[in-house]
C-alpha cells in the first residue's frame, strides 16, 4: 500500500462512521512522544489514500487534556501523511449557526493551559507563522465540497479552545462571544500548532452539537438538552463524513501552493549546532533538510 497522504483525526462520533465507509488495516504506531490516541487504520476511501486516527481513543477513554496530540501528530507524519483533516464537537456561541450543522473554522483562540504544545520545548528554538491556523488551500476545498452536500456548512468561524473537560461557566460563554468567538471547544489545540511545526496541511470542521449555556436550554431540562446534544452529534457527524468524502475527490495528489510545507523555513531561530545531537536525532523527520543544508556548508 502506498503511504497515506491525507490524515483524517475523527473527534466523538466521527469514527464508527469512517470506518464502517472505509476500512483498512489498524497499525500500531510508536513515536518519540510516546503512543498515539489508538492504532491509526490506514486504508482507501474516495480514491485517495487515508490514515484515520480516533482522538479520543477507540472507546473514547481519553479526556481532551490527556490526548496524546504530539504523538498523534507526529504518527501521521511517519505514515507519510501530508494533509490532515480533522473534525470535533463544538457548541454555537452564534444563533445563526444552528446546532447540526457544520463550521469550516478559520480562526482560533486558546484558552489551554495544560498541554504541550510544541514538538521543540528541548529546542532548537522555532517560531512558526500561526497568524491563519488552518491551511487555505484545504479550506477551499472543503467549501467546494460543502455546495455537494445537503447540511448548511458555514464558510467561517472563530473556534475557542477551552482546557475541560468541564464546560463553560454561562459568564464565560458571554465573554467569549464578546471575544467574536464563534464556536467553542475542547480539541482543535494544540492538534493545529503541532500540525503546522510538522508542516502538514491542517483543517477543522467543526459540528455545532448545541448553543452552549449562553442561552436559554429547551423546554425538558437536563436530560432534555443531552438527548438533544447526542441527536444533533449523530447527525453532524454523518454530514462530516459525507463532506470528507466529497472533499477527497476535489484534492490534488500532493499538496502544496499553500505555505503550509515549508512553515519552518524561517521558524529555526537556533544554530542547530547548538542543540544536543540526541535531541536532533529524535526530531530528524522535522529538521532532515535543516540538517542537509547546515552539513553542505
Amino acid at each position: 500500500m502506498r503511504p497515506a497522504t491525507i490524515g483524517i483525526i475523527g473527534g466523538t462520533g466521527l469514527g464508527e462512521l469512517l470506518l464502517k465507509q472505509a476500512g483498512g488495516e489498524a497499525l500500531t504506531i510508536d513515536t518519540p512522544f510516546g503512543a498515539p490516541s489508538g492504532p491509526i487504520v490506514r486504508g482507501s476511501w474516495a480514491g485517495a489514500e487515508v490514515a484515520f486516527l480516533p482522538r479520543h481513543g477507540p472507546r473514547h477513554t481519553l479526556n481532551p487534556s490527556v490526548v496524546p496530540y504530539r504523538a498523534n501528530i507526529w504518527a501521521l507524519k511517519q505514515l507519510g501523511v501530508t494533509t490532515v483533516i480533522a473534525s470535533g464537537a463544538a457548541g454555537s456561541l452564534r444563533q445563526e449557526m444552528h446546532p447540526g450543522e457544520l463550521v469550516v473554522c478559520d480562526q482560533v483562540i486558546d484558552r489551554t493551559f495544560r498541554r504541550e504544545s510544541t514538538f521543540f520545548e528541548a529546542g532548537p528554538v522555532v517560531h512558526v507563522a500561526f497568524a491563519d491556523p488552518f491551511c487555505p488551500r484545504l479550506r477551499q476545498a472543503l467549501l467546494r465540497a460543502a455546495q455537494q452536500v445537503q447540511t448548511p456548512v458555514h464558510d467561517r468561524g472563530t473556534y475557542i479552545c477551552i482546557e475541560g473537560p468541564q464546560f463553560s461557566t454561562r459568564a464565560e460563554a458571554h465573554l467569549h462571544r464578546q471575544w467574536a468567538g464563534d464556536l467553542v471547544g475542547m480539541t482543535c489545540l494544540p492538534e493545529a500548532k503541532l500540525a503546522r511545526e510538522a508542516e502538514m496541511c491542517y483543517a477543522l470542521i467543526a459540528l455545532a452539537t448545541d448553543y452552549d449555556c449562553w442561552r436559554p436550554a429547551p423546554p425538558g431540562g437536563h436530560d432534555e438538552l443531552v438527548k438533544e446534544v447526542l441527536a444533533n452529534l449523530q447527525r453532524g457527524s454523518e454530514a462530516a463524513a459525507e463532506l470528507i468524502r466529497v472533499t477527497l475527490a476535489l484534492l490534488p495528489a500532493e499538496a502544496g501552493g499553500c505555505g503550509c510545507g515549508t512553515a519552518l523555513d524561517l521558524a529555526v531561530w537556533s544554530d542547530l549546532s547548538a542543540t544536543e545531537a540526541a535531541t536532533r536525532t529524535r526530531l530528524a523527520p522535522l529538521l532532515a533538510r535543516f540538517e542537509a543544508a547546515r552539513a553542505g556548508k
